[in-house]
């Protein structure tokens, strides 16, 4: 069972902790005792062996790549203790041969010397490994895995160079993984006299890949996790273990020296992330998943608010080990009891009140580069928050361009995307509703700017302010060359957009011009226009208000008769036959904003 049944392999041995100089002498100098300080001599004998357990940080891997690369393969040869999720053991899994979901191992490595003086007093270092499906369709659950990881092993397999799957799983790596290192796998399959001419070359495509993403300077590691062997039968997992993996020991070396100490604090309200859920009988159900803040200890009340019931703490476990707390960034199997498993495939665990559910939200958007699509207003897509993934839609917004005013035409070409980054600044500062912001028709793919949007889901999630949300069309036939995630973002407010009142406040605005023709030019200042407004509209109720008219600006007097208006233009030095002359097959524009979320409907002139 994951979490709570994990057994070591006999791949690898971890590293030996030694016991405390106090622990050896209490251990190794056994003198009989009377029987009543026996109980004592065991209570400090038990308090000295819970000193020399080492405080272990653990880091979390997230092993991405194309289908068929050798994912599973290189987690098995990492691993020293692995779960029952992991290894591709679910039936389905080995009856179709590919990872169908997320599986999760680990190995313990000696703690490298930049983190050895580590203000948290960490002993030991834990490499937990998300092994994420590579199939296109699998996409989801690649994204709900991958925003638990801290670093990144980017799978590629050298026969094949980098694939469809690859480029996505990189976005992917980019949005929620600090560190990354590139694993060139099979390198065994190359033909031994020319394997160093095809790993250089593949090593500069590769480069020149990453060149314009964050990870331009990732080590590259060659390896052959599962060496061919003539004869292996593939479809038996247990008989590959016939050559040793290559390259293991260097990349283990290479995930050290990368390894930085990730953000862990045990303050804040418990977030619990839940991939697996599963029931125990005479237990209870153990769910399994990682904590993304706060902490966690037995005889907790937990809250599952998709289901709205509150549950207690049973038991808590690492890998085969039972502990009484763990705390951000630990991969826990948790065991409670009174809940039904089958309610709760995937979701969140939290403590009580600390998050909602919300079905429409303003979330500050980037584009991602590599989508060649429009992301439309109003069009559905998509969405993906932790591991839920729901269909949305999304009215876009952004700051006015300075050339832009009441339906003029945008200024000059806007700047060049910025590089993709999950946690710019400008993704998690709080909005301001006293700003107004103009209606985009698409999510503009160069802007430079942050922009922003009002996403309304079809159905209800659960996260907190700040959680990240990707933008995906994963109806996109699979067999396109095509990158499907179209863009990323930050959830900053929760709005009811069913209520005016709560949408009133955000102020995003549409640029409208109506239009109509001149009548003739009373004189100088006076024109006479018409067919600008309908025969049943009170003229009078637009009196002052600014048009144009080619080159003149001016304002509506008031009706004149039955369906036409007067006009006075005052700022020019023309006279009558100039007027004429500079207003020849123009026509008479009303420009104004209107407010889409004004429930008055109402004009609005800028000064």
């Amino acid at each position: 069972m994951e979490g709570l049944d994990l057994r070591l392999t006999a791949q690898r041995e971890p590293p030996q902790i030694s016991p405390t100089r106090a622990h050896r002498t209490l251990t190794s100098a056994r003198v009989p005792v009377p029987l009543d300080e026996q109980s004592a001599v065991r209570a400090m004998d038990k308090v000295d062996k819970d000193k020399a357990k080492p405080k272990i940080l653990n880091v979390n891997v997230g092993v991405l790549g194309h289908v068929d690369s050798g994912k599973t393969s290189l987690a098995r040869a990492l691993s020293t203790m692995s779960s029952t999720a992991s290894f591709d053991r679910h039936p389905q899994s080995k009856e179709r041969g590919m990872t169908l979901d997320l599986g999760f191992s680990a190995f313990m490595a000696e703690l490298p010397e930049q983190l050895t003086a580590n203000a948290a007093g960490y002993e030991q270092l834990q490499f937990t490994l998300v092994d994420c499906p590579g199939h296109a369709s699998l996409i989801r659950t690649v994204i709900g895995g991958a925003q638990i990881i801290d670093m990144m092993l980017l799978v590629i397999d050298l026969t094949k160079g980098i694939q469809t799957q690859t480029a996505e799983c990189l976005v992917v790596g980019e949005l929620t993984a600090d560190e990354l290192i590139v694993v060139l796998n099979k390198q065994d399959l190359l033909p031994e006299a020319t394997r160093t001419e095809k790993l250089d070359k593949m090593k500069k495509g590769v480069a020149k890949a990453l060149s314009q993403t964050k990870f331009k300077d990732a080590p590259m590691i060659s390896v052959a996790a599962r060496p061919f062997v003539e004869g292996a039968d593939d479809a038996d997992l247990r008989n590959i273990a016939t050559e040793a993996p290559v390259g293991i020991e260097v990349l283990i070396e290479a995930m050290r020296a990368r390894v930085a100490l990730p953000e862990r604090s045990a303050e804040g309200a418990l977030h619990f992330a839940i991939d697996h859920c599963f029931p125990i009988k005479g237990q209870g159900t153990v769910l399994t998943g990682t904590i993304l803040s706060g902490s966690m200890a037995v005889n907790q009340t937990i809250e599952f608010p998709e289901l709205k019931v509150e549950r207690r703490v049973k038991s808590i476990q690492m890998f085969k080990k039972s502990v009484n707390s763990a705390g951000q960034g630990d991969r826990v199997g948790v065991c409670v009891t009174q809940l039904d498993a089958d309610k709760l495939e995937r979701g969140i665990a939290c403590a009580p009140g600390s998050m909602k559910s919300w079905s429409a939200g303003i979330v500050a958007v980037r584009p991602i580069r590599y989508f060649k699509g429009t992301s439309s207003t109003y069009a559905k897509f998509h969405l993906t928050v932790g591991h839920s993934t729901v269909m949305a839609k999304a009215t876009f917004f952004g700051l006015p361009r300075p050339a832009a005013a009441e339906g003029e035409p945008p200024g000059s070409a806007p700047a060049p995307a910025a590089p993709v980054t999950a946690m710019s600044g400008d993704l998690t500062a709080a909005f301001d509703f006293t700003r107004e912001y103009a209606f985009l028709d698409a999510l503009d793919a160069k802007a430079a700017d942050v922009q922003w949007a009002l996403i309304e889901l079809e159905q209800p999630v659960t996260s907190t302010l700040g959680a990240l949300l990707i933008a995906s069309h994963l109806e996109s036939d699979v067999n396109l060359n095509v990158c499907r995630l179209a863009f990323y973002g930050r959830l900053l407010e929760d709005v009811d957009a069913a209520d005016a009142v709560s949408l009133g406040r955000l102020r995003v605005y549409k640029n409208k011009c109506k239009t109509g023709q001149v009548d003739r030019v009373q004189d100088e200042r006076t024109i006479i226009g018409k067919n600008l407004f309908s025969t049943t509209t009170d003229v009078n109720g637009f009196a002052n208000m600014r048009v144009h008219i080619g080159p003149l600006v001016g304002t509506i007097v008031g009706s004149f008769g039955k369906s036409k208006f007067k006009m006075d233009f005052p700022a020019h030095e023309l006279d009558a036959k100039g007027v004429l002359e500079a207003i020849k097959g123009a026509q008479v524009e009303l420009r104004y904003r209107r407010f889409i979320y004004d429930p008055t409907k109402k004009m609005v002139q800028t000064k």
